[in-house]
């Protein structure tokens, strides 16, 4: 039986191949002397306005990519994700994180049920009980009105939610309704962590939310025993009930750990752990700090993209964009990394969660029918807010190695400053840097100018840019909770194209299952080691000789008490 064939095999791929000799003999500096094109590589949809003439592209470029996506049927793999088919062939399973900010009215289906309803009946229950909790009626074991929330979850359950919450924390209409609150968010198993979330922090007046699909997560669930422990040693046994919820849909595990199982919001297996912000996983935590108003217009900015991802012509639609033009930058270009560059503090966030949204995603090395890739698939993610990354690696952008760049800027600032006297306000400054930096990248800096700037002979290579670096510009109107959704759909589906176009499965992640399965050895050997002093056994040299002289050390926290952080 002959392999399934591979996007790589097609003409349109090697014409794509064959196209790239010809991008190599142009530069940036002089495709950007064509309005024409630069005008036509633009789209834009709602306020959210794309630019990527910066692009080592051509619009013959763009259409040789347009008759790829065709013959990887791009159109019919987005068709059956919205339709609920089970596109992720690997956990027999459909890919649906666009029902969970779907209208109340819309139809879409998996396995011939539409899930609409039951995904509105959850957030309609985390309506009524955020307004129970905000409104000071859900008190604690003490009697207290709880104000501090700290959501316990890791990976997908974490990022996606943090990256949302600091993103609305200065936005004027959500900074006035958290007024008085705190969200905090604890992921990692580090003790360190735990103490952080909890510092000043009273038991009395804080809910936890405990985020697990299965209520076993490694992780999550000893955080969560540790936060239990907190609170029970400071308000007694009874005070769980009051004090601690739950998204699973594991409710006996849920009930066994001693939460109400009335305050347990599900989610559901069709919703992949880095896509679940929009689910109970994000809108409950969301919904405690900024109210349920706030948090549906972020779900109604990502239900906006999701329509222009799924109704708009290839040629303005922006998600379908990115993601040729980034198959164009990693499996022709050869350019394995994306930077991120936000150029708003509001968007600190924005690129650790698309670190793991991307690279969870697409960071496979065989096709859907587990055929192994003769091409690279994925990208490396990295970034980190303007100004602060152009002092930091900015260095290696300009001069060392060409990465494709996203800049991501906004009209009208959260926090508006401006000082009497100055020549810009804070923003403008900010903002001169977005507009100069693509530029500074695609055009570069010829030893013939610095030679006219009389530049000293031993400098010129030195002070010389090649330039001809691609970027492409985001400019959003304003970053509401709106917009923040916008933008979160954008990446999700920008990385669903991707994959679609490679053939891969960007819906699983079974690369993640082997480290942990190795630790659970471990975990076994630690127990063994501290409680019985059985000696290290079964493993290779080196990390034999590792967890020797480990457990070689004394434990700072002995096996036979209960030890809270002191912080």
């Amino acid at each position: 039986m002959a392999s399934p064939a591979l996007i790589s095999d097609t003409d349109q791929w090697k014409t794509l191949q064959a196209h790239v000799g010809a991008i190599h003999k142009t530069h940036l500096r002089d495709l950007m002397t064509d309005a024409d094109r630069c005008k036509a590589m633009t789209a834009e949809f709602e306020g959210v306005f794309l630019d990527y003439s910066r692009q080592q592209a051509t619009t013959e470029t763009v259409d040789k990519l347009f008759k790829l996506a065709e013959t990887a049927k791009l159109k019919e793999k987005i068709d059956k994700m919205f339709k609920g088919e089970k596109i992720n062939t690997t956990e027999n399973r459909s890919v649906l994180h666009v029902a969970l900010r779907a209208p109340r009215d819309a139809v879409i289906n998996s396995d011939g049920v539409n899930v609409v309803p039951e995904v509105w009946a959850v957030k309609d229950k985390i309506k009524q009980f955020s307004e129970t909790f905000r409104s000071g009626s859900w008190v604690g074991a003490t009697g207290k009105p709880l104000t501090n929330v700290v959501s316990v979850g890791i990976g997908g359950s974490f990022l996606g939610p943090l990256f949302v919450h600091t993103a609305l924390q200065t936005d004027p209409e959500a900074a006035e309704c958290a007024k008085g609150r705190q969200l905090r968010f604890l992921a990692n198993v580090d003790p360190v962590d735990v103490a952080r979330s909890i510092k000043d922090l009273d038991p009395a007046t804080t809910l936890v939310v405990v985020v697990s699909k299965t209520f076993t997560t490694a992780e999550t669930m000893l955080n969560a025993r540790t936060i239990k422990e907190w609170i029970v040693s400071a308000l007694g046994p009874q005070a769980v009930s009051k004090h601690m919820i739950a998204v699973s849909t594991n409710l006996k595990l849920v009930k066994e750990f001693g939460i109400d199982p009335n305050n347990a919001f599900a989610f559901w297996d069709w919703v992949g752990g880095r896509y679940s912000v929009c689910s109970a996983v994000g809108v409950l935590p969301l919904s405690l700090q900024y109210g349920f108003p706030i948090v549906q217009k972020f779900l109604e900015g990502a239900s906006s993209i999701d329509n222009h991802f799924h109704t708009s012509s290839f040629e303005k639609n922006i998600p379908v964009l990115l993601g040729l033009l980034s198959v164009w930058n990693v499996s022709f270009l050869g350019y394995p990394a994306r930077a991120i560059l936000p150029y708003s503090q509001a968007l600190e966030k924005l690129a650790p969660h698309i670190q793991q949204l991307s690279m969870e995603s697409n960071g496979k090395g065989v096709s859907i029918d587990g055929v192994r890739l003769p091409y690279e698939a994925g990208e490396i993610d990295f970034g980190e807010p303007g100004t602060n990354g152009q002092h930091s690696f900015y260095q290696l952008i300009h001069q060392g190695r060409v990465i494709p760049c996203d800049f991501i800027g906004v009209i009208k600032s959260q926090q508006p400053v401006y000082l009497k006297g100055e020549t810009v306000s804070n923003h403008d400054e900010l903002m001169s840097n977005f507009f100069a930096q693509p530029d500074a990248l695609a055009y570069g800096k010829t030893p013939e100018q610095l030679q006219s700037e009389k530049v000293p002979e031993n400098l010129i290579s030195h002070k010389t840019f090649q330039g001809n670096r691609p970027s492409l510009s985001f400019l959003l109107s304003s970053l509401s909770a709106y917009e923040i959704g916008q933008l979160l759909s954008i990446y999700e589906h920008r990385i669903a194209v991707q994959g679609f176009i490679w053939g891969i499965n960007s819906f699983d992640q079974w690369g993640v299952e082997l480290g942990k399965s190795l630790a659970s050895t471990v975990r076994k050997q630690l127990h063994a080691s501290r409680m019985e002093g059985k000696p290290v056994e079964g493993f290779n040299p080196s990390s034999a000789s590792l967890l020797t002289r480990f457990l070689a050390v004394k434990p700072s926290t002995p096996y036979d008490t209960t030890v809270l952080p002191k912080v």
